[in-house]
């Protein structure tokens, strides 16, 4: 059996002002984000983790910083971890196009996993490729506990289906900055520990 620690990175400017933040922009983390990543630091470094893992882009590793000092474990990244493209949205306020996203939204319920933000990519388009990714690096690891540092919408994607609800579910899926969750894993099954532990984080930002 494995344990696998599943992190959202900590807070940018974009998630401050409710901004779509998706693959296509490589944002760093700000003050809070910076102070939220040294808070899953102090709880983690408790943990045997030998590996860590981050998507691509800088959040995740800057998020993921503060442990990887405090432990020195081997550290990997891929694209394949990276957040949900979001095509035409990257960068748009959340509140200026809140009905194209309820009907995005609805969409998804409705069982239209297959459909895609223009320009960017559908949820199940993403869970094949970081799902894909995670078994790949569970199977392929001698480390038994492997901490992935990772993003909003990837999380909700991964965990819909790990945990048994299906995409259609994804939304039900509760996170924030900073956020913990703790599975396990064995013969390519998932199990829960904990989902969305935020008792180490003095604020909770969403």
């Amino acid at each position: 059996m494995k344990y696998v620690y599943i992190i959202r990175h900590g807070e940018t400017d974009n998630n401050k002002v409710h901004r779509f933040q998706g693959r296509g922009i490589d944002a760093s983390i700000n003050a809070k984000g910076l102070a939220q990543a040294e808070e899953v630091a102090s709880v983690l470094q408790e943990k045997p983790i030998t590996k860590v893992v981050t998507s691509s882009l800088v959040r995740t590793l800057e998020t993921a910083q503060p442990l990887i000092d405090q432990i020195n474990p081997v550290v990997e990244s891929y694209r394949d971890l990276d957040e949900m493209g979001f095509g035409d949205y990257e960068g748009s306020y959340i509140h200026e196009i809140k009905e194209e996203i309820d009907q995005l939204q609805q969409r998804w319920e409705a069982g239209d996993i297959d459909h895609s933000i223009k320009g960017g990519e559908s949820p199940k388009h993403v869970f094949d490729r970081a799902g894909k990714k995670m078994q790949e690096v569970l199977r392929e690891s001698d480390d038994e506990h492997i901490a992935f540092f990772l993003h909003g919408r990837l999380i909700r994607i991964l965990l819909s289906v790990f945990v048994g609800k299906g995409l259609v579910h994804m939304q039900e899926i509760e996170h924030c900055n900073g956020s913990i969750n703790y599975l396990t894993w064995e013969n390519d099954e998932f199990g829960v520990i904990e989902l969305d532990h935020r008792a180490h984080l003095s604020e909770v930002t969403v």
